[in-house]
């Protein structure tokens, strides 16, 4: 699944294309994705792109006639088109622009969003987005906030973490990594953390994060960019998916288990 720095790649990309572009033309099939396509979506036809982010794992494009919001699911992925080509399977939704530049969104499983909301709505409460904690890279998120919230968290540190009420955008791959670099048992409950260890934490969070988005994200099975190019972050992945080898740290043999039915990686010596 991508996570926050695939998420940012992707925005990264189609923004410079977008960005102040008027819409000429909505397309989508008729395949269901987490909901459905709804037709006010071509209430976005002939409006000009005024602002193109990134909340959480969504991508949110602004305009004077609304706002689409983009999820990328399972399996998703925007691609730039600097002319039309044919669409290929699993190809369900394109924004063509006036300047001939289609993005496109492929989804095999289909778990992805597309959707459209009011002129009146602002996306940060819309029902995607009113619920979601600070974004990690910001100055909101720190430890002060994280040691408060956390206090209140019975289950184990890594569920916390991967909570986006408590921070949105660390996935299940870079909560094992940055739970290794802080040097925390995975599986202790995330209220007994000190304000020390949340500090490690934080920092771990924005170090990996910020990493990632630099290496282009994590390419685990099938992410690549806007322009098609893969991510390189999983080339630094010290636990994720290395159950029985050595730790690159100490030696110590990796362990894997599932917490919240995820699996999970740590090195039980360093963190201890």
């Amino acid at each position: 699944m991508p996570e926050l720095p695939e998420v940012e790649v992707t925005m990264r990309g189609i923004r410079p294309e977008m960005l102040h572009e008027k819409i000429k033309k909505i397309w989508y099939d008729d395949k269901k994705l987490r909901e459905p396509f709804s037709k006010e979506l071509h209430f976005l036809e002939g409006a000009r792109i005024d602002e193109v982010g990134r909340r959480a794992k969504y991508i949110v494009v602004k305009t004077a006639q609304g706002s689409l919001i983009i999820h990328l699911g399972m399996t998703g992925h925007l691609s730039i088109l600097k002319e039309a080509r044919e669409r290929k399977k699993h190809d369900h939704f394109e924004v063509e622009l006036e300047d001939g530049v289609i993005i496109r969104y492929n989804d095999a499983r289909r778990f992805g969003l597309i959707a459209y909301l009011t002129p009146d709505l602002d996306p940060e409460k819309s029902r995607y987005l009113k619920d979601l904690g600070p974004e990690p890279l910001s100055e909101a998120f720190n430890a002060t906030y994280l040691h408060n919230v956390l206090k209140k968290h019975q289950k184990a540190v890594k569920q916390s973490v991967m909570d986006a009420a408590v921070v949105v955008g660390v996935g299940n791959i870079y909560a094992s990594e940055v739970l290794f670099l802080s040097k925390i048992d995975p599986r202790r409950k995330a209220c007994s953390l000190t304000f020390e260890e949340c500090e490690r934490l934080v920092d771990a969070i924005k170090l990996t994060l910020t990493h990632s988005i630099e290496k282009g994200g994590t390419t685990i099975i099938n992410f690549q960019g806007a322009d098609g190019k893969l991510g390189y972050f999983v080339q630094d992945l010290k636990v994720y998916g290395h159950a029985g080898e050595p730790c690159k740290e100490c030696g110590t043999v990796i362990e894997s288990v599932l917490l919240g039915q995820r699996s999970t990686y740590f090195c039980p010596h360093c963190q201890h």
